[in-house]
């Protein structure tokens, strides 16, 4: 119920709906118990007997019950002075209306809690999307992302079916348990004595069996997101997957874990589906006890007569079906729980880049970047060891050497997609922890080695982060980089739909039009990490103009495999497991005949 009540707590903005829906609610019960209260008169009237009050006058009864016997009161004297047709006909059309204004009453009811249960769902999918678009990037590459598409769709699908669906039936079940069983009680207290000593058994008995259903239901949202995770894998290795005929290994990994799951999710309709029959079953059992119990004492003469008896079962039958409701939503309680969790868990995570509550604005880039004595570990593993470099503004340092060596991540600390584990990065004489986080990476602009692109059109991929442009400042970004010709070739120009991850447009085409994004932010810095170490040469010499235009009077963080690319470079940093072992110019390191000349070598750089 703790996690639940995170739930409830976005209701809290809608007071006054809420007590509306309970109002609504509380009237449909009146009137549902109206329509049942009816039948006694009728009862009395076939019978022919005298006593037609159906609530002894006696007993002192609470305001909230006393509508319901006064009511019934005055209806009862109205009829006994009318035939016996004409009172029964009075009779069944007043059930008519009793039942018509309940279920208005019931209608209206749940017309205003639906918009209440999505408006918290949409606050959650907010949550978890808003959420998941700030924590940093070393996130990401722990968790799968199917595990994740999952918890931000197929869980909050279960919380939608498994738990705000149920909301209803905790408000208006429990209501309606409350005011039949008051009415019971008014009727014959020893009966309902007796019942609620049977209640709460069955109860129990249907709590200890839901208990496992959590675990079970938490499994099996794992493995969904799993599965996710291989269909996802799937669509985008489809050309590798062909290539090497591995379509038969990568159904089995599919239908390992999708047989897994298939029993699972037997495991759990088992356990779910037996809420209700057990429900009944034990309803039925208690109603035969009060069947046996409550005749004898009519036998008995003690004051309970037939018709009020009958009345009586008729309003307990009104609440088995509530009982059935609750021990039923309590067990698809417990199966949302599963799902709950792991929305809390990702909602909980701990985001480590954060900006200080009195970051400083930083608007412009002026002198230098200067990394002290930085080092990075991820986890126990020590990535970058005692870095110190200084980049001068309108400098371009380029940062070689072989894979693993640290030089991304050496990149990546810049615009803080990762923070320092030890020393510092100022720029300008700022720490980058004391910048504002927005205000940084405003002044930076990153060209990857895989040109990511958004299913959307071309113009919208450059204007990306930008707050939208011109057509002719957008066209101005792609013929700097060389991709307006390309552009307009296509049927609808600016306007063509790049496809899934840029599908649509070739690999060069893609780097093109990064690299187009990258000149309309127009940043003092840019950052090139490997950007033409994908391409064939021809695409590599286009790029690499278009990224030369884009390097005019920026102050640039080259990465790069292909030495080539980087020997006009004013400072070449080569690095080697995690550490800065040579620096200097092309023709100064060729002259030290060390690591970058070996490099050069095994690439045959003249």
């Amino acid at each position: 119920m703790k996690k639940i009540s995170r739930l409830l707590k976005y209701l809290a903005e809608y007071k006054g709906k809420i007590s509306l829906y309970f109002l609504f609610n509380l009237l449909s019960i009146l009137f549902g118990l109206l329509s049942f209260t009816m039948l006694m008169p009728v009862l009395n009237i076939l019978f022919g007997a005298k006593d037609a009050n159906p609530i002894p006058a006696s007993v002192t009864k609470p305001s909230s019950f006393d509508f319901v016997k006064q009511a019934t009161e005055h209806f009862t004297n109205f009829i006994q002075h009318l035939d016996k047709v004409t009172a029964l006909g009075y009779i069944c059309v007043t059930v008519v209306l009793f039942t018509v204004l309940k279920n208005l009453f019931l209608y209206l009811s749940v017309y205003i809690l639906n918009p209440l249960r999505n408006a918290v769902l949409r606050r959650i999918r907010d949550e978890l999307f808003t959420k998941t678009l700030s924590l940093p990037i070393g996130f990401f590459t722990e968790e799968r992302k199917g595990d994740l598409i999952s918890r931000m769709t197929n869980d909050i699908n279960e919380v939608e079916l498994s738990i705000m669906s149920v909301l209803e039936v905790f408000i208006r079940e429990p209501l309606t348990i409350i005011i039949f069983m008051g009415t019971m009680i008014y009727i014959n207290y020893q009966l309902t004595l007796i019942l609620l000593v049977f209640l709460p058994v069955s109860g129990l008995i249907i709590g200890r069996i839901s208990k496992s259903l959590r675990k079970s239901s938490n499994l099996a949202q794992e493995q969904l997101g799993g599965m996710l995770g291989i269909i996802d894998e799937t669509l985008v290795g489809m050309r590798v997957l062909k290539a090497f005929n591995a379509e038969n290994h990568q159904h089995l990994r599919f239908m390992k874990l999708n047989n897994t799951l298939f029993r699972t999710r037997n495991r759990i309709a088992a356990r779910r589906e037996l809420a209700s029959p057990m429900s009944e079953t034990m309803g039925i059992i208690v109603v035969s006890i009060i069947l046996w119990i409550g005749g004898k004492m009519v036998f008995a003469g003690t004051g309970l007569t037939g018709a009020k008896f009958i009345g009586y079962i008729v309003l307990f039958t009104q609440i088995i079906t509530p009982f059935k409701n609750l021990s039923a939503a309590f067990y698809n309680v417990q199966k949302g729980t599963s799902a709950l969790d792991r929305i809390e868990h990702l909602l909980t995570v701990e985001n480590t880049i954060t900006e200080l509550p009195n970051a400083k604005p930083i608007k412009s880039f002026e002198h230098t970047i200067e990394f002290k004595n930085v080092t990075f570990s991820y986890g126990d593993k020590k990535i970058l060891d005692n870095i110190n470099l200084v980049i001068e503004k309108g400098k371009n340092i380029a940062v070689v050497g072989a894979s693993g060596a640290g030089k991304s991540t050496l990149a990546d600390l810049v615009p803080r997609f990762h923070d320092v584990s030890g020393g510092e990065i100022l720029i300008d004489g700022i720490n980058l922890k004391a910048c504002k986080l927005d205000d940084l990476r405003r002044l930076m602009g990153v060209v990857s080695q895989d040109p990511i692109l958004f299913n959307d059109s071309i113009y919208n991929n450059i204007t990306l982060g930008t707050g939208g442009a011109t057509q002719q400042r957008v066209e101005e970004a792609a013929k700097i980089a060389n991709a307006d010709n390309f552009i307009k070739q296509k049927n609808e120009g600016y306007q063509t739909l790049a496809g899934d991850r840029g599908a649509r447009l070739s690999g060069g085409e893609r780097q093109r039009i990064t690299i187009a994004r990258a000149v309309l932010k127009n940043p003092p810095i840019l950052i090139l990490d490997e950007a033409t170490s994908s391409l064939d040469t021809e695409s590599e010499r286009i790029v690499q103009d278009a990224i030369n235009n884009l390097m005019k009077n920026r102050t640039c963080i080259v990465i790069a495999h292909r030495l080539s690319t980087v020997q006009h470079a004013d400072e070449i940093i080569v690095m080697e497991r995690g550490k800065i072992v040579e620096r200097g110019t092309h023709s100064g390191l060729l002259n030290k005949d060390g690591i970058y000349k070996r490099l050069v070598e095994m690439q045959q750089v003249k």
